[in-house]
């Protein structure tokens, strides 16, 4: 069940090729974090990421709870082009700060 007032550090994910149109892109959470901060019986989340005026609707895959605690979408890959954070050097995905605002809903901030 997910706490409040907690900042968790993420790093940046990529499936292994760079795309200018951010597909491809994603943020990787720590099991143990995905487990403290998420609920089962979500389908999606929302994320606002720095700089953003609206959140991002990111769907949560089955796979999301099994191997692959990665949050995947295209507007986070774009957010990370623009920020010049993607492409990375391999080995060295940017880490980032997620925080828990209530409900489904995430702040993503470098």
């Amino acid at each position: 069940m997910p706490m409040s007032n907690k900042s968790i550090t993420v790093i940046a994910w990529n499936n292994g090729s760079y795309r200018p149109t951010g597909a491809g892109y994603g943020i990787e959470l720590r099991a143990e974090d995905r487990d403290n901060y998420f609920n089962r019986r979500w389908k999606k989340v929302f994320l606002r990421l720095e700089g953003k005026l609206e959140d991002i609707k990111v769907n949560l895959s089955e796979s999301f709870w099994n191997e692959c605690p990665e949050l995947r979408s295209k507007y986070i890959g774009i957010w990370l082009i623009r920020n010049r954070k993607a492409p990375w050097q391999k080995g060295r995905p940017p880490k980032t700060i997620m925080e828990f605002v209530r409900g489904n809903k995430f702040r993503v901030n470098f």
